[in-house]
């Protein structure tokens, strides 16, 4: 398989709101192309991309794992990513690197706050997505109702290709309404069949909507219905692809993965559907094609600084990456060597020799190397975008309990930050305590045991606390600032006038320049600029980053020997300064979006709860004799909701959260 051309190649992700089922998929796909030889289990603790033992205790995937196996003459290279919204930052560069992706839905709730913003990930770099509606023998499920939440959640156009055999715990397979097949399983073995009497007229008409809604799409399916009436299996197979690869529409296919019901039939749709390395665009300034003989050409996007050793995870995107060769890091500009090159299985690897444009290998070797740097051929060095890291919301104070590990925890902090660039450590200026910051409650909890468990360290971690902003809501004009020092040999002299006024949007700051007539020189307006940059780390209500601030230059002057940029730099930081304290700031506090499912009896309780938490309820529906509840809450009120959430509803609540950005604290 590692000689197959990059045509016969698909990376690709799985992608999913926690518990949709994702892992699961994984694992059967896994099972089906013979790379595993017993079915993994989320609920056993025996899956294979699921391999770190905090993912096995808590049910959920917290790194990204790559595994490689084929089918129908195709390799396939499967990133089982994380679906709970504190480790999104795994889904971000995993999709960084991916080709194409396969979106899992829950057949009963659709389209989830999750599934939208993985869905959003992938928008942003243009990774063309295929659905699997899974959990179809669910009490509940609908696969109509499913497809009409992708149309209306994602702003998609889904294209469902497959009606489903028999509802709920009935569900025994699939119609395909390409080649008008049915597919049954029994005991996890398919068997083909002509389309049954009792659904024909049904698959019929369904077939007619995919025709008719695939040529309103596709130049060439329009011309070949408008001439026969119908499109052949070969031309609707075309036209799926191109439309998928485009982006203008969404493939749909449906099953059961935990009753091995579809998934084989999804496998079939991404060989089909999905782009291979050679259909996606070429990377880089010089538009690198994925061509094995061009200069290399590879993305970091995942480093495992593990005490037994350091790995580098990379996407070879042209040319080819040799065991021995020596490499370019153009984030350092230094030069690294490559002593081993390995095929990754979960958390087991091969040695290869070389990896090919199209390839997700790790490497053994480079020392320095972090996520998101561009390893290419030293003469013909090239520059990706990397991805970029999410800003962590949530911190809490880690300290060793024994003095002699201070040095110990701050390596192994180091290393924790490393291998994920979502965790940022800092020192606290005030308290001298160590600062960790995440993205969620969660998201530290996980990091603060694998400093216990793999590091063997004794920590005690503080309250989470969360990070405020500070903000204009009235600014002030005409702020004059003359920087002026004189302690021998050359001076230092910048005048500078600056307007504060509040930014609306989304946007932090923006800074613009009105002198005119040469008054100070652009070079001067740029130093005045960066300084504002300064002023805006630590503002004067508490210490916290200032944002959504407009900063206008309307004017300033030089001296023609004492002037220079740094002058003008420590002008415009002090100018800003003065600038703020006069302004009407507002504390801003971060708030996130959560999706409480609890049962149709406890829904005043829950209600009140998040009321309490000065939540503002913004949706509530019944599905099912389950009420779901959404609300905009801050996330310094949902430390410790998951436990009181489990008390007030006997265990059977459960929610999800999802930043919603920030708003004004009382």
């Amino acid at each position: 398989m590692r000689s197959l051309p990059n045509t016969q190649v698909r990376n690709l992700g799985i992608l999913a709101h926690v518990d949709a089922g994702k892992t699961t998929v994984t694992e059967r796909i896994l099972f089906l192309t013979g790379a595993v030889h017993k079915r993994g289990e989320v609920h056993e603790g025996t899956t294979v991309t699921d391999f770190d033992p905090q993912e096995r205790e808590r049910g959920i995937t917290i790194s990204s794992a790559a595994v490689t196996c084929s089918w129908a003459g195709h390799r396939l290279t499967l990133i089982d990513t994380p679906g709970h919204v504190d480790f999104s930052d795994e889904v971000e560069r995993a999709l960084r690197v991916l080709d194409g992706a396969v979106a899992v839905f829950d057949a009963v709730a659709g389209v989830e706050p999750q599934s939208e913003s993985v869905w959003r990930q992938a928008d942003r770099y243009g990774v063309p997505r295929i659905a699997f509606v899974n959990k179809m023998d669910r009490a509940g499920a609908d696969l109509d109702a499913a497809v009409d939440s992708i149309r209306d959640r994602l702003g998609t156009v889904p294209l469902p290709v497959q009606l489903p055999l028999g509802r709920e715990d009935g569900f025994r397979g699939v119609v395909d309404l390409v080649r008008m097949r049915a597919y049954a399983w029994e005991d996890g073995v398919r068997a083909e069949t002509e389309v049954p009497a009792g659904v024909r007229d049904e698959a019929v008409r369904r077939r007619r909507l995919l025709e008719e809604a695939v040529a309103e799409l596709h130049p060439d399916a329009l011309d070949e219905f408008c001439v026969t009436g119908s499109l052949a299996a070969g031309t609707l197979v075309r036209a799926l692809r191109e439309l998928t690869l485009a982006g203008t529409a969404v493939v749909v296919l449906c099953g059961a993965a935990y009753r091995d019901r579809g998934v084989e039939p999804l496998l079939d749709a991404v060989v089909a559907y999905l782009p291979a390395p050679a259909d996606r665009p070429p990377v880089g300034g010089g538009g690198r094609a994925a061509d094995r003989d061009a200069p290399l050409v590879a993305l970091a996007f995942k480093v495992s600084a593990a005490p037994t050793g350091r790995m580098t995870y990379v996407r070879v995107y042209a040319g080819t990456l040799r065991q021995g060769s020596t490499v370019l890091d153009t984030a350092t500009g230094r030069t690294e060597r490559i002593s081993r090159v390995l095929l990754v299985q979960a958390d087991r690897t091969v040695d290869v020799p070389v990896g090919l444009a199209g390839d997700i290998v790790a490497v053994v070797g480079p020392k320095t190397v972090r996520a998101g740097a561009t390893l290419c051929a030293p003469e013909a060095p090239v520059v990706l975008e990397p991805p970029v890291p999410a800003a962590p919301v949530v911190s809490v104070a880690v300290e060793a309990r024994r003095s002699t590990d201070t040095g110990r925890l701050a390596t192994a902090l180091a290393r924790l930050a490393e291998e994920d660039p979502s965790l940022v450590v800092r020192a606290d200026p005030e308290t001298g305590q160590t600062v960790l910051s995440g993205l969620g409650e969660l998201h530290l909890e996980v990091a603060v045991e694998k400093l216990r468990r793999e590091r063997g360290l004794e920590v005690t971690a503080g309250r989470p606390q969360v990070a405020y902003r500070e903000t204009v809501t009235e600014g002030v004009t005409g702020v004059l600032y003359r920087h002026v020092k004189q302690d021998g040999g050359a001076g230092q002299f910048a005048h500078v006038v600056i307007d504060v006024q509040p930014l609306d949007g989304e946007e932090e700051f923006v800074f613009t320049s009105t002198v005119t007539g040469g008054r100070v020189p652009q070079e001067y307006v740029r130093a005045v600029e960066a300084g504002c940059r300064d002023a805006l780390v630590d503002g004067p209500l508490g210490g916290h980053p200032v944002t959504g601030v407009r900063v206008t230059l309307t004017d300033g002057a030089t001296h023609p020997k004492d002037s220079s940029e740094p002058a003008f730099r420590a002008a415009g930081r002090f100018a800003l300064r003065e600038a703020l304290r006069s302004s009407v700031l507002t504390l801003l506090e971060p708030v996130a979006d959560v999706t409480v499912t609890v049962p149709a009896d406890s829904v005043g309780t829950v209600l009140g709860d998040l009321a309490s938490r000065r939540g503002r309820v913004t949706d509530s529906e019944v599905r099912g004799g389950t009420s779901v509840v959404t609300a905009t809450v801050p996330l310094a009120e949902l430390f410790g909701y998951a436990t009181r959430l489990r008390g007030r509803t006997q265990g059977r609540g459960t929610f999800t959260t999802r930043p919603a950005g920030y708003a004004p604290a009382p």
